[in-house]
């Protein structure tokens, strides 16, 4: 797929993956809605695309949504909103890439009921609910891309992150069933499966990170990725090994892969005690 002139929805504009993100899509010649809670970086960067960031570096069009996806009195449905504004925004959206992400390393039993409900809604329900309000317009012009970034947490449930996993897992589960409803149409879903990355998002857990040998990429080379994902129009595409390995392994062995992360969540455990 060329995505020079393509109109594309992406949440999580303002994070350690969505900055640049933005700015590659951008590059590409692609007119952007960018979707964030934080509106200082999302307006900063929707300037700098918007002087600089189009292809040839002769400025692009980003448009600034500023929302956390909360339900209030006045609207009831943010994603739904966030879909209109954006196809009003720019005639119509071709590509939806559903970025924005939460995630706690913590132990299950401490983690705040709030937090777990916070956490499935934004990783989880938000995507599902913004895919449900574009597709019948996807569907209209029989053409279009529903990108959802995972994680390899998404097929391998890892100790000390039971929520965010259970949150990947429903996404890769909701790509999954959504790509074979639409097995005869000419939309793509595309599920995206990163490892850990150098962002803001990992901070809490540099520490556990290093001591556990895990290895972790640069936003840059995530970005990459995602953009080659995409222009393939990609079905399921992992990043990284031997990650990408252990996420099939898990799926036809899941006991050795038990094995494989006792060590790694005992060692984990020593961080989140040591940091609480």
């Amino acid at each position: 797929m060329n995505l020079d002139g393509k109109h594309i929805l992406l949440t999580g504009a303002g994070g350690g993956i969505g900055q640049p993100l933005a700015m590659a899509l951008s590059g590409k010649g692609a007119k952007l809605v960018l979707v964030d809670r934080d509106q200082a970086r999302v307006l900063a960067l929707c300037e700098t695309i918007n002087q600089s960031g189009g292809l040839g570096g002769t400025g692009g069009t980003a448009i600034p949504i500023i929302t956390d996806f909360q339900a209030t009195e006045t609207n009831q449905n943010p994603a739904q909103s966030v879909v209109a504004m954006a196809c009003k925004a720019l005639g119509g959206i071709d590509i939806l890439i559903n970025s924005a992400g939460i995630l706690d390393f913590t132990l299950f039993e401490e983690q705040p009921f709030a937090r777990i409900s916070q956490m499935m809604h934004i990783n989880a329900i938000v995507p599902i609910q913004l895919a449900r309000a574009l597709l019948p317009k996807l569907l209209t012009r029989n053409t279009g891309q529903i990108v959802n970034i995972g994680s390899i947490f998404g097929s391998i449930g890892f100790p000390h992150y039971a929520t965010y996993s259970a949150s990947k897992f429903a996404v890769h589960g909701f790509s999954q069933a959504l790509r074979r409803e639409l097995a005869d149409s000419n939309i793509i879903v595309t599920y995206i499966a990163p490892r850990a990355v150098k962002t803001p998002m990992n901070d809490q857990a540099a520490a556990m990170l290093e001591a556990t040998n895990t290895a972790m990429d640069e936003p840059h080379v995530v970005v990459a990725h995602i953009i080659k994902a995409i222009e393939a129009e990609a079905q399921e595409y992992y990043i990284g090994q031997p990650e990408s390995f252990f996420a099939w392994l898990n799926g036809v062995l899941p006991r050795l892969v038990n094995m494989g992360l006792k060590k790694q969540a005992r060692i984990a455990r020593k961080y989140i005690i040591r940091n609480s």
